[in-house]
């Protein structure tokens, strides 16, 4: 039998198509064009919209949501303060919401969407599907006003259509889609999935009413000046000017609706500051007495630092290793009339100390900010999972090094805004066997709260003691 012949796959083979060299072979994606002017109106809603997905484009390649607003704002010469709060509102909702945008994203969109268009459909999703009643603007002018800012950018202006489309998609069909993007964990809870399970893992009886106060807005709460009033004082003068407002600490007011604090009586001359109930705690603890030598180590922005010498005349030291932030530290003193040494420099090293001990040391250490994220909701999707060892262990050298500043029978206060127990309890736990050092009362973990009673973010507290 006659075997077939062969045919020569050199022959027959077609010719190669030319490789990319590596460096172009990956995908290309347009660059986000930041520095675009638009011709958009400030008073319109399109233009808060795109300013406020211009800065959640730049969260999601890793900028804080404060210093990506402002960037925004300063290439808007034009803006106005109303334009402003428009857009921190929308991209704040934005990064509220964000798990349960991009899902439905996902399901209504053809492909997956440039960047900024992105981010645009999950501004535009984020007011739609508020869960404020009523809703903060009509469904019809969401839809138009976010096809108008889609039109406005040259990085947007291609997937006009498609933003249309989904987002009408998104009225007919609104229960149903949400239905189905709510069985992911991810988009029910809007956060990374492994921070529910790191939730779900310290605070077994507890994650989900954590997760939900995280997605709440947080409330404007006033630290009373006790070297200028009283809390009751304080009340009063705001009922005067009808702003409602009850007490929630021994120096916190909350305010029943948040307002700007140029319209908060007595901001101006240092009668108040802005401090969250839970932060306020710190100072009481520390016991300062007048003429004590104190530490505020990590300060910025300076909250803490101020609120010691409210209640003490104490020589303090306000140190931070950021020299922009602790300018904000000399800011807050100046309104307040208070005084204080300023010193830029990292409190894991001590090249910048003089030598003589400190009475009292506070140590609010970097952290993964877990228990403030309904203040920073951007926190949650910039941060990684490796982050919480990374940062308990230079948490951990910071406190060792401060420890040897201490003078024998001085006290220092460990605090974090974390809610993860290696950066908080674990963290006190080895420090106290590491230095042999005396635990005194302290709150311990305080729960990201909110009610009638109690309204804080989730804030750690441990006091230590040197022995004399």
């Amino acid at each position: 039998m006659n075997k077939r012949p062969t045919l020569s796959l050199k022959s027959a083979a077609k010719p190669a198509a030319p490789k990319m060299r590596a460096s172009h072979a990956r995908e290309l994606k347009p660059a986000l064009q930041t520095h675009f002017q638009t011709s958009l109106k400030p008073d319109a809603l399109a233009y808060s919209l795109m300013g406020a997905a211009n800065a959640i484009a730049q969260v999601r390649t890793g900028t804080n949501l404060p210093l990506a607003l402002g960037q925004v704002w300063g290439r808007l010469p034009e803006i106005t303060p109303q334009a402003r709060g428009a857009m921190q509102d929308i991209s704040y909702r934005a990064m509220r919401q964000l798990g349960q945008s991009e899902a439905l994203v996902g399901l209504m969109a053809p492909k997956a969407p440039e960047p900024l268009v992105s981010a645009l459909l999950s501004c535009a999703l984020a007011l739609l599907a508020s869960p404020d009643e009523p809703r903060p603007y009509e469904d019809f002018t969401v839809v138009d006003q976010t096809v108008t800012a889609a039109e406005s950018h040259p990085d947007t202006a291609r997937a006009k259509g498609m933003v249309n489309a989904v987002l009408r998609r998104f009225l007919r069909e609104r229960q149903a889609l949400l239905d189905a993007v709510l069985l992911q964990p991810v988009a029910k809870w809007n956060y990374p999935q492994w921070w529910i399970d790191a939730a779900k893992t310290a605070w077994p009886q507890q994650w989900q009413a954590i997760l939900a106060t995280g997605n709440s807005a947080p409330p404007l709460t006033l630290r009373v000046n006790a070297r200028q009033s009283t809390v009751e004082q304080y009340l009063a003068r705001l009922a005067a000017a009808g702003i409602g407002a009850n007490q929630i600490g021994p120096y916190a007011v909350r305010l029943d609706k948040a307002v700007g604090v140029q319209l908060i009586p007595g901001f101006a001359d240092g009668e108040v500051s802005v401090q969250d109930a839970g932060a306020q705690l710190a100072a009481p603890l520390l016991d300062v007495q007048d003429g004590m030598r104190v530490l505020d180590a990590c300060a910025a922005p300076g909250g803490k630092t101020c609120h010691i010498l409210e209640l003490a005349d104490a020589d303090v030291t306000a140190l931070d290793a950021d020299a922009k932030r602790l300018a904000r530290v000399g800011e807050n003193l100046q309104r307040l009339q208070l005084k204080a040494t300023l010193q830029a420099a990292d409190a894991q090293n001590k090249d910048w100390w003089d030598g003589q001990p400190y009475d009292r040391i506070l140590a609010d250490v970097p952290c993964t900010a877990s228990g403030i994220v309904r203040r920073h909701p951007d926190i949650r999707w910039l941060r990684r999972k490796a982050d919480t060892l990374q940062l308990a262990t230079l948490s951990g050298k910071i406190l060792d090094n401060l420890w040897q500043m201490l003078a024998p029978g001085g006290k220092l206060l460990f605090v974090t805004c974390s809610l993860w127990p290696q950066e908080s309890e674990a963290q006190a736990a080895a420090f106290a066997v590491r230095h042999q050092a005396v635990r005194l009362d302290a709150p311990g973990q305080l729960l990201p709260a909110g009610g009638s009673g109690q309204d804080h973010d989730g804030l750690f507290y441990a006091l230590f003691q040197k022995n004399a």
